[in-house]
């Protein structure tokens, strides 16, 4: 039986990491999309040592630069037939407003543009894989809004509600990918893993740090929060929740604003169009 081939951002610590080690030990063969390689390459020796795989790979992809996910996805679309798995698992969340090289800000391009642009990328391989394309969103997604005319956050900045807005939009990804490509075999998923036990968003405050304080008490490890996009990457019979947001490996209800059909497709067509020139294959 052949392996399966698994794509998983931000491997290197966190989710990312348990994830892996545990497909790993699972026999998938791993290719791990980092931004640091030597750390990467690190992880792929721990790999090997802990579980016995050697069908672990690294390729540079740093998601806060557009072109690097281009080339990232290039170099997979050369080594691979087909990908059975696509965890878009890496994120960022920033106190104060960044820009990228792009000018594009960096939650919302990290969070959100770096991964739909990869996913669109690979989905002539996901296509042939019949793969499930899993986002790690948050249930910080319920106090997210669109914020269509700001984007960049120009106008003020606030961390936490960028950080919400973001995996809110994972959300709208995963239910737009269910619905546009369910005829070709895709199957899309967005989650929460839980607040978890790191030092992913101790620097944010206002808002989100009372949150944050909140749940503290109800804090999981970093292996249950990766049991969530690891049971979505193998149980077996998850067609009926095709587009489903999933907590705690159940399907959960999303915020209300989660399930406006219009602002998911907005945001399709305005990223596609902030994106069009690296959606562009070379020989076109």
């Amino acid at each position: 039986m052949a392996l399966k081939t698994t794509i998983i951002t931000g491997a290197t610590s966190g989710i990312g990491k348990e994830t892996a080690l545990t497909l790993a030990a699972q026999g998938h063969a791993l290719y791990l999309l980092v931004r640091n390689t030597p750390k990467g390459e690190r992880l792929k020796q721990e790999i090997a040592d802990k579980t016995g795989n050697k069908e672990v790979f690294v390729i540079r992809c740093d998601l806060a630069d557009l072109q690097s996910v281009r080339e990232a996805a290039d170099e997979l679309t050369e080594k691979l037939f087909a990908i059975n798995t696509l965890i878009n698992n890496a994120g960022g969340v920033f106190q104060e407003r960044h820009l990228n090289k792009n000018r594009f800000e960096m939650t919302f391009v990290i969070n959100h543009l770096g991964h739909f642009l990869l996913t669109i990328l690979l989905m002539p391989l996901l296509q042939k894989g019949q793969a499930r394309i899993i986002n790690v969103s948050s249930e910080a997604h319920k106090w997210g809004k669109p914020r269509f005319d700001d984007l960049q956050w120009e106008q003020t900045y606030n961390g936490f509600k960028a950080y919400s807005m973001s995996k809110l939009f994972n959300i709208y990804f995963a239910q737009s990918l269910a619905e546009k490509y369910a005829d070709k075999g895709i199957l899309a998923f967005s989650l929460h893993p839980g607040t978890v036990k790191t030092g992913f968003g101790a620097g944010i405050k206002g808002l989100g740090k009372i949150l944050f304080l909140l749940a503290t008490p109800f804090m999981v490890t970093v292996q249950q929060a990766a049991e969530t996009s690891i049971f979505l990457a193998t149980a077996p019979r998850l067609d009926q929740y095709n587009g489903a947001y999933f907590k705690k490996k159940k399907k959960a209800n999303t915020s209300a604003i989660a399930t406006d059909t219009e602002s998911r497709n907005k945001l399709w067509a305005i990223s596609e169009k902030l994106l069009s020139r690296y959606l562009v294959w070379p020989d076109v």
